[in-house]
């Protein structure tokens, strides 16, 4: 528990968790804008071209004038449209990306057992919004609501297009949060801290990231799960080509489809910021002068970074899946991979508190994992031959 809270909420304290907000809120909507100008300068670098260079120095507020802009465009309101939905998606698009981003350490001393607790104003706190004992549940719902926000868009515009693409984007989203979640298991497994963020943190200290604990796998499968239920590229369908149109959001202007857009660079920041958090030690790294807490932040920011530009570099390279194999890609591939690794991380610790032979141990899981992998294999490729047949004989 944030240890703010000890000694009961006065006006202080009150205080502090307004500024808190404020500064978190503040933070990430210019992280935002950051990241939007960072792609673009990014990928023009990588593209050979020269990118956004006329609205600020190199080009850095050229977000800011598309803000602008579409802050002053008509917002359109279709006659078909469920008016108070079409209203709302927007912020059930946004504001999860927010309180995601609120239950993540973004710095702390975590050395000599101090458990990132720093001082603030004469109080002591921990260097994050909010740490709720179920933190990563938090994490997952806000992600789960998120779907709410791309259907109900679609579904209140009234029209066929945004439908259509809103339910190949709820699918693709759906279809990746049972890989998404079952490596999430896996992580509070492996560090055995619980469900709270800070409690995950505060067990990767000493080099023990999740990422080498766990055997990466399960970092490759968050990362990739992550990417498409962002929708970023190579799996963003819900641009819905097919019809021509730019998707879920097609009949949303202005400041409306504003907040779709910054939802849209909000997400790959706080997830990246919970990577970081569930498999890269969060704020850990060494301290060599200065305060400990400050040296927490350079890190984080260093780790976040990263991850972004690995999403950029996707994006500027990979091309776009197709929604046959985009599926294929999460229920046959990614969900099996991550629930066979959570049995076998699962089996290792077991066998670590009873004392059993670990040689032993991953012999049966090996053996039963490939048996599982040959089933699942022989299914796939009777119901392919299946299908096959049955285009032949229609």
């Amino acid at each position: 528990m944030d240890p703010l809270f000890n000694d009961g909420v006065d006006l202080a304290v009150v205080l502090i968790v307004v500024f808190k907000t404020v500064a978190v809120f503040a933070f990430l909507l210019v992280c935002t804008m950051l990241m939007i100008w960072f792609e673009r300068k990014l990928i023009s670098d990588m593209q050979n071209r020269i990118g956004p260079n006329r609205a600020g120095p190199w080009g850095i507020g050229q977000t800011m004038a598309d803000g602008v802009k579409l802050f002053f465009k008509e917002g359109l309101l279709p006659d078909r449209s469920d008016r108070t939905i079409f209203r709302l998606a927007p912020y059930l698009a946004m504001v999860p990306a927010f309180v995601t981003f609120a239950i993540v350490p973004i710095g702390g001393d975590f050395s000599r057992g101090n458990n990132g607790i720093i001082s603030l104003f004469g109080h002591d706190t921990f260097l994050q919004l909010a740490d709720p004992p179920v933190g990563i549940l938090v994490a997952l719902a806000c992600s789960s609501i998120a779907v709410y926000g791309v259907m109900l868009a679609g579904w209140s515009s009234g029209s066929k297009y945004p439908l259509l693409g809103a339910v190949r984007a709820s699918g693709q989203m759906v279809s990746y949060e049972a890989a998404l979640g079952l490596s999430v298991v896996t992580v509070v497994l492996a560090t055995g801290a619980g469900l709270s963020t800070h409690a995950i943190v505060a067990a990767q200290m000493a080099d023990k990231w999740t990422l080498l604990t766990s055997g990466v796998v399960p970092f490759g499968i968050f990362f990739l799960a992550a990417t498409a239920e962002l929708e970023r590229p190579p799996f963003d369908l819900l641009e819905a080509e097919q019809e021509l149109v730019a998707g879920f959001n097609t009949e949303y202007a202005g400041i409306r489809f504003a907040l779709f857009y910054i939802a849209g660079f909000m997400n790959p920041i706080t997830m990246s910021a919970l990577i970081t958090t569930l498999f890269l030690g969060g704020p850990s790294g060494p301290a060599p002068i200065g305060p400990v807490w400050m040296w927490s932040l350079v890190w984080w920011f260093l780790k976040v970074i990263a991850l972004l530009f690995v999403f950029v570099w996707m994006r500027a390279t990979l091309p776009r899946f197709r929604y046959d194999q985009l599926m294929d890609l999460g229920w046959k591939v990614l969900i099996p991979l991550s629930l066979a690794w959570l049995l076998i991380v699962a089996a290792l610790r077991v066998g670590t508190d009873e004392g059993w032979n670990m040689f032993v141990v991953l012999g049966v899981c090996t053996v039963v994992l490939l048996a599982c992998g040959g089933m699942l294999s022989l299914a796939s490729r009777m119901g392919a031959e299946r299908r096959q047949l049955g285009e032949l004989e229609g």
